[in-house]
């Protein structure tokens, strides 16, 4: 969709949106690729043995093809909400493609949560579908009672404990299956946001969500697509950032995707998988970029073939930044968004708009602004709320059951994110922090994400977190909580050592001023820090 340009100013000014009357993500991402070449590559699988599968679009459009004449055939029809509940593997690209052909709507569910959180959403959403494996059903059977709308259960392991064999019914299915006709608005998938505070709510999005999302998913790998490009990413396919910048923009695209299942997030086969399937293009968060750099001189011991990376989430800080340049030679690409309206700020160093400390300029064909309590538009460096102007083809339709927080959501025609940043001169956007995470202490509004960054760039810091506490004299002051590398006790003096680390680097008033050692660090399953709960400790 971003047009061939020189410069990242003429880059803007050439684009334009182009939004067809009608749209179908599963046909797009899919059915058009499979009709021009069936034995194109869609998906690598790398199993947790090391065997690889090559799924192709022939293959894809087969396989969602039976699995929408399934669901059809279990009463399942356009509008309603089916759930996926499966790790990261073709059968959640199937799973997908098919929903969107049926003119359903998806609801992607991590699988790291628990019974607990797949009944609120199963419940709030009214889900008439699951999707899920023996694992997901364990979950599942202990609340089946609570998600009443629940028709269609199905597994990709096999009938049992009340659900249907997925293998079993497409096997029986027909591979012949006519798309619903759908318009660029008309719902396509439901993303319930991370929940850092109360309980999270259901973002639905209409087709257009990819059409949206391809300018910022193609920025930070500018120009995309190359010849012999290959995606991967660590990211839960649940998340919109697994989901909305990798997946759906790979196979739009007619570009592999790696897909890859980890228990647990693990640095050494990280790297061992880019180097293995010889990844060309990684979106990597944040946090796993911290924990990949505890792994000794990557770039020494794999041999890597990447091209471009990008990361976002979160704040990426410059240490991770100048530890990406060393580990894989080029830099990172950071960029920015949210489940509501995901990918409308981006950095391109290939065009040379990338600034350290920046999440790089609006994404061309989106208006975002920092903002005052009254929606007018703040002058460049001053604090305000980051907020995306609409229209905008990749701004949420609503929040599903809450007429009030959608309505609450806009001040005028800015959609408000709850981010506080700033915007220099040049239109390069720095944030901040969460409204409810910036610090007021003894005046002074700071932000966590510049002591986090200082935080681990000490030796013996893998993770950091810093909240306010509340304080009589200062309103709030700085508190560091601190996951430490292997190898480090966690003393008195280790914390004096820290304080001073932090002190000595940015200034008197941003230096924590108490630090506490903790095992793990709490976070979403997309990464982020839950600040709240390391707030309630106080």
């Amino acid at each position: 969709m971003l047009p061939d340009a020189k410069d990242f100013d003429t880059l803007t000014r050439q684009f334009r949106w182009n939004i067809p009357a009608r749209y179908n993500i599963g046909v797009d991402v899919c059915d058009r690729w499979a009709e021009a070449d069936p034995q194109r590559l869609a998906i690598l699988h790398v199993q947790s043995d090391g065997r690889e599968d090559r799924v192709t679009y022939g293959a894809l459009r087969d396989a969602s093809n039976r699995l929408a004449n399934v669901l059809r055939a279990k009463g399942i029809a356009r509008g309603d909400r089916v759930a996926i509940f499966l790790p990261q593997s073709p059968d959640v690209a199937v799973a997908h493609i098919a929903i969107y052909k049926l003119g359903a709507v998806a609801l992607p569910v991590a699988v790291l949560f628990g019974p607990d959180a797949l009944s609120y959403r199963l419940q709030n959403s009214g889900a008439r579908a699951l999707l899920t494996s023996a694992a997901g059903l364990a979950k599942l059977n202990d609340i089946r009672a609570e998600a009443p709308d629940l028709a269609c259960v199905l597994s990709v392991d096999g009938a049992g404990d009340s659900a249907d064999s997925w293998p079993d019914l497409a096997a029986r299915a027909s591979s012949n299956f006519t798309p619903e006709i759908t318009t660029p608005d008309d719902p396509a998938m439901m993303i319930y946001t991370s929940g850092t505070t109360g309980q999270p709510k259901g973002a639905l999005h209409g087709h257009r969500v990819l059409l949206g999302h391809l300018p910022g998913a193609e920025l930070p790998y500018y120009p995309f697509p190359q010849q012999g490009d290959r995606f991967w990413t660590p990211a839960d396919w649940a998340w919109a950032g697994g989901l909305l910048d990798v997946l759906l923009p790979s196979l739009h695209h007619g570009v592999a995707v790696v897909a890859r299942k980890f228990d647990k997030f693990d640095p050494e086969e990280a790297f061992a998988l880019m180097q293995k399937t010889q990844v060309r293009n990684a979106f990597i968060p944040p946090t796993a970029l911290r924990m990949m750099r505890a792994a000794p001189n990557p770039a020494g011991r794999y041999d890597f073939k990447l091209r471009a990376m990008g990361s976002g989430g979160e704040s990426l800080g410059i240490e991770a930044l100048e530890w990406g340049r060393s580990a894989f030679g080029l830099t990172i690409n950071e960029f920015y968004g949210q489940t509501e309206c995901n990918l409308v700020i981006g950095a391109c160093a290939q065009l040379g708009q990338a600034r350290e400390g920046s999440m790089g300029k609006a994404v061309p064909g989106h208006t975002v602004a920092v903002i005052g309590p009254d929606g007018t538009v703040l002058k460049p460096g001053e604090i305000g709320q980051i907020a995306v102007k609409r229209p905008d083809p990749v701004m949420f339709l609503e929040y599903w059951k809450r007429e009030g927080a959608t309505r609450d959501k806009f001040i005028g025609d800015w959609m408000t994110t709850g981010d506080q940043g700033t915007m220099d001169e040049d239109g390069y956007f720095t944030f901040v922090g969460r409204d409810d995470d910036v610090i007021t202490s003894s005046g002074f509004r700071i932000g966590p994400g510049e002591i986090e960054d200082c935080l681990i760039g000490h030796p013996a810091v893998a993770l950091a977190a810093a909240v306010g506490k509340p304080d009589a004299l200062r309103t709030e002051i700085v508190k560091a909580f601190i996951v430490l590398k292997p190898g480090h006790a966690p003393t008195d003096a280790l914390a004096s050592e820290i304080q001073t680390f932090v002190k000595t680097r940015l200034s008197g008033h941003e230096y924590p001023r108490e630090v506490a050692f903790i095992d793990d660090m709490p976070m979403t399953t997309t990464g982020k820090v839950i600040r709240r709960l390391l707030r309630e400790r106080d």
